[in-house]
């Protein structure tokens, strides 16, 4: 309690200082203060500023009086207007609940049309990779094709040259015999 009382009179303190500066704007050569329960000495001055010596006094059985502020008074609420209040606010309820459904929906449809585009792009990259398979395959098959004609046409020319050669062996043996 004493704690609170005297944060509340430093702050009244601060506040009676600024006023009083606005009504005495020059330094007065005044050395002690006193307000309420409170007494202020003036120190010699210091280079850094001014020093000053709070002395608190007893509190007064005036100031130990709790300071509230009086609250005003509520007026009484009817039952109907209890009621309206009541239903307006169950319509500010229900109005937030709808908006957040709303949302959800929204958010989930959005989520639904992701999906689905993915599930689109997947299948489209499926089809042009097995696509590409396809075609790396058709293409691997026509080369070994091509090998296979190319090995066969140089089989079939050895086979000529062999005959031909075994002809010319057999004409030469023959003129030769």
């Amino acid at each position: 309690n004493a704690k609170t009382s005297y944060k509340e009179k430093m702050k009244e303190l601060s506040m009676l200082s600024l006023i009083c500066s606005c009504f005495y704007p020059e330094p007065r050569n005044m050395n002690i203060y006193t307000y309420d329960d409170m007494e202020v000495k003036q120190i010699n001055k210091r280079a850094s500023g001014q020093a000053f010596e709070l002395i608190l006094k007893p509190p007064s059985p005036v100031s130990e009086a709790p300071r509230t502020l009086a609250s005003p008074k509520k007026k009484e609420l009817s039952r109907e207007e209890i009621q309206k209040k009541l239903e307006a606010a169950e319509e500010r309820r229900k109005s937030q609940e709808a908006q957040v459904l709303k949302h959800l929906a929204e958010k989930r449809e959005h989520e639904r049309e992701v999906l689905q585009k993915a599930l689109e792009e997947n299948n489209n990259f499926s089809k042009m990779a097995e696509e590409k398979l396809i075609l790396k395959m058709e293409q691997i098959k026509e080369k070994r094709e091509a090998n296979l004609a190319a090995l066969i046409e140089r089989l079939q020319e050895k086979e000529r040259h062999a005959a031909e050669v075994r002809r010319n062996k057999e004409l030469q043996v023959e003129l030769s015999g």
